[in-house]
């Protein structure tokens, strides 16, 4: 896996390269820059192990349209093209474009989240908000009573090809032009949900580029969502990949059992 991403000259971007390099991630498209720090997230939990996050994107802020062509070359030999919010809505959707170009599948994690142009949805080949953010997608207010799947229809009318909503406790709801299905949770206890998204959609695009289809991506996607909730912290709570699978093959002989 390569990311396209900019740091500051900072601690912190010493800490992520470091990190990157321990995971075999590519970081030859990861530049650095004097005029903004690292991008940093200050996280807040409550007892029930919810958490609150308070995002500063630093010097992914920086990030443009003309940054990402910089990777065209790497996109071009991607099976799967994955951006998130964490960077201007330009740059998102030339990751998106760029992705459809070269015929690899485009997922927009629109997170942090917040509303967005229409056209960037004729890009996006998979979108995967949670409820939160689904809403703040279609400039809704928190509270709106409309169900999950009526509010997926409406992105999916916006050119959304297929709509994955995560759904934490529920598990995921899956709407596209043939399916329109919940993928149950796989229960766990639960210590901390912070990294539960980043840990669903990082599963759910490794299963795609893999060739699954999008119910068995989406499952593997809710595995690696349930284990980092059994964990404190972000990074101690992203699964490795055997213990994916393990819990991936236990839950096909139980919670999933009697789906197709």
């Amino acid at each position: 896996s390569s990311l396209l991403a900019i740091l500051g000259t900072d601690k912190l971007a010493s800490i992520a390269t470091d990190l990157y390099a321990a995971e075999g991630v590519d970081t030859s498209l990861v530049t650095t820059r004097t005029e903004r720090a690292t991008g940093v997230g200050f996280i807040i939990l409550n007892d029930k192990g919810e958490n609150f996050i308070i995002l500063d994107m630093g010097a992914n802020e920086l990030m443009d349209a003309a940054t990402v062509d910089t990777a065209e070359a790497r996109i071009a030999e991607s099976d799967v093209v994955m951006t998130v919010l964490e960077v201007p809505t330009a740059a998102a959707t030339r990751a998106m474009e760029l992705g459809r170009k070269h015929g690899a599948r485009t997922i927009l994690n629109p997170a942090p989240a917040r509303q967005l142009p229409d056209t960037i949805f004729a890009w996006v080949d998979y979108l995967t908000p949670n409820e939160s953010e689904l809403r703040i997608l279609l400039g809704l207010p928190a509270d709106d009573p409309r169900s999950s799947r009526e509010l997926a229809r409406e992105l999916r009318r916006r050119g959304v090809r297929n709509v994955v909503v995560t759904l934490g406790r529920s598990g995921a709801l899956i709407l596209t032009d043939e399916i329109d299905i919940m993928v149950p949770a796989v229960p766990v206890e639960v210590t901390d949900t912070t990294g539960a998204g980043d840990a669903f959609n990082s599963g759910f695009a490794m299963a795609l580029a893999e060739g699954r289809d999008i119910v068995e991506a989406v499952r593997f996607g809710v595995v690696c969502g349930a284990i980092a909730c059994t964990r404190l912290g972000v990074i101690p709570g992203l699964p490795q990949r055997a213990q994916a699978d393990a819990l991936y093959a236990e839950a096909m002989k139980t919670v999933w059992k009697e789906q197709p």
